[in-house]
């Protein structure tokens, strides 16, 4: 195993681990609070960091078990999510601010239509779709089998596919 640094491997986790809590927690403020309080169980169990095999697939684990925590806290105190505020898309593609408007809708009405996903559909797509991990690595994450993690991404697209297409039909 290789040694391991909390500056060179854990730290530069720290945007991949908050895009993951905010879209469990959809909220900002409390993905910020994941986010650091992983960072210090991560460091807390330094010592145990030689028998990792995966110390990215270690903080995802912690990350993702923490946002499931303070979902389920923000449930049982009532409270409503407040609405996300995403990163900005890119418009890079397009001169014509037109389809650059058309295209952020677009982007914003599936980023609506992922954040209703049940937690595990919603995470299977952010750490496969956006963050571009294997599904085994998922399948770790999660503490799921790679087939069902197949099963869950395969579902959410369905189903972002669906209602995306009764929206454009429909209108909103």
């Amino acid at each position: 195993m290789k040694k391991i640094s909390f500056r060179t491997d854990v730290l530069p986790l720290k945007n991949e681990l908050f895009r993951v809590a905010l879209r469990i927690t959809l909220n900002p403020a409390e993905a910020e609070d994941v986010v650091q309080e992983t960072m210090i169980k991560v460091w807390n169990r330094r010592e145990q960091w030689e028998e990792i095999e995966s110390i990215e697939a270690f903080c995802l684990t912690i990350c993702r078990n923490l946002a499931l925590d303070c979902q389920k806290r923000m449930e049982n105190q009532n409270t409503s999510l407040e609405e996300t505020g995403h990163d900005a898309p890119d418009y890079s593609y397009s001169a014509n601010p037109e389809e650059q408007t058309v295209q952020r809708d677009k982007v914003e009405r599936v980023r609506r239509l992922i954040d209703v996903l049940p937690e595990k559909q919603r995470t299977c797509m952010q750490l496969r779709d956006i963050e571009g991990k294997a599904y085994k690595e998922i399948a770790n994450v999660m503490n799921i089998t790679e087939q069902q993690v197949k099963v869950n991404i395969f579902r959410a697209r369905q189903t972002i596919k669906q209602k995306y297409l009764e929206q454009e039909q429909y209108g909103l």
